[in-house]
């Protein structure tokens, strides 16, 4: 018998979240950013899944961007942060990948390559995120630079990253919104702009290009939910089985260092999933699980293949028993990655790149002819 943890990604609430993104802002294209393996979750399953519903894809780097082409993916592909050698021009030439600019050599680079037909390219903008980009009245210089190399350069759009849009104080974010909008109307410049948060809440900010990312699958980025992040759907549900019972008195402890002591009679639940999986050593005593669709809580450190659950007030728990880490349950019970992220003092995005290729993915609902990922198992 196969060990139980299994990421099961649910290719249709990658598909109902990213309509959502695309229904938040009729008048804007939509990239699906599949960066990070999309996340955890598999970057060419996702990709292909996908396929019908994005215009264009987003990625980190030429890496990521050659996996979904040797997947026979052809839609337009954006690296997000450009190339990092100047030779990768060559690549990204014969893949047809869109770039961004961001630093003076990249632009240098552009400019002294000549490609077999011109590069579509993002020019980031330093709004005020302060880490890539070009500050305001550089970018008119450069902007003016790229427009020149017609040869060179295609479809040239602003680009630029919010800091605080996940934020309900508005005052940071509509600083960078404020001085985003002056620089692209002095330059009639299309623009890409809104990230998740963005795509979610801030519709002055929706461009010719919003880049929804971890809303794709299913994390709430938004610090005071809304309406739409409500609406978002968990596409991994990290599940796995309850392989051992311990019956504990009062006082005696779990794991190391005790960290847990059992507060009365109790019964503990080992479930087979541990930071050697990716589930987060800083997990705290109480942060939620589900053991057979009702909700209890971790109790003691978490291992590097095991984890221990209270199950002292779920009497038919057993060996078997299924375990929700996050996601959703099969009677419908949902427990958020967000919520657990909480606990573990950390964010969804790490929790769900953080899953490690041990773990087997199991896709389903993808479109006919989609192909599973290498660790995907029915």
């Amino acid at each position: 018998m196969a060990r139980p943890l299994i990421a099961d990604i649910d290719l249709d609430a990658l598909r109902h979240n990213y309509c959502l993104a695309r229904d938040l802002a009729p008048h804007s294209r939509a990239v699906a950013v599949l960066k990070a393996d999309a996340y955890g979750h598999g970057a060419v399953p996702c990709a292909r899944a996908l396929s019908d519903l994005a215009p264009a894809f987003a990625v980190a780097c030429l890496e990521e961007a050659s996996v979904l082409r040797e997947a026979g993916i052809d839609t337009p592909i954006v690296l997000l942060e450009g190339i990092f050698e100047a030779c990768e021009l060559e690549a990204v030439d014969a893949m047809g990948l869109w770039t961004v600019v961001h630093s003076d050599w990249q632009l240098e680079a552009m400019l002294a390559y000549r490609p077999r037909r011109p590069i579509p390219t993002w020019l980031k903008v330093d709004s005020g995120m302060h880490r890539l980009g070009f500050g305001p009245h550089r970018a008119e210089q450069v902007w003016a630079r790229l427009a020149a190399a017609p040869d060179r350069v295609s479809d040239l759009h602003l680009m630029s990253h919010f800091a605080t849009a996940d934020a309900p104080d508005s005052t940071y974010f509509r600083h960078q919104l404020d001085l985003l909008e002056a620089l692209a109307k002095r330059l009639g410049a299309p623009t890409s702009l809104a990230n998740s948060p963005a795509t979610l809440a801030w519709p002055e900010a929706h461009g010719a290009w919003n880049r929804p990312g971890v809303m794709l699958y299913g994390s709430d980025p938004l610090e005071a939910p809304n309406d739409a992040s409500r609406r978002l759907a968990p596409v991994m549900t990290l599940r796995s089985e309850i392989i051992a019972v311990r019956e504990l008195d009062t006082g005696e402890p779990v794991g190391y260092a005790g960290r847990w002591q059992a507060p009365r009679p109790s019964r503990i639940g080992v479930v087979a999933c541990g930071y050697g999986d990716g589930y987060d050593r800083h997990a705290v005593d109480g942060t939620p699980v589900l053991v057979n669709g009702r909700r209890t809580a971790i109790a003691g450190k978490v291992s590097m293949d095991m984890l221990t659950v209270d199950i002292t007030e779920i009497p038919e728990a057993g060996i078997g028993s299924p375990v929700i880490l996050w996601g959703q349950a099969a009677g419908g019970e949902r427990l958020s990655v967000d919520e657990v992220a909480r606990h573990c003092d950390t964010i969804s995005y790490t929790l769900l790149t953080g899953v490690l290729p041990r773990v087997p993915r199991r896709y389903h609902g993808a479109p006919a002819g989609a192909v599973r990922h290498p660790n995907a198992h029915d």
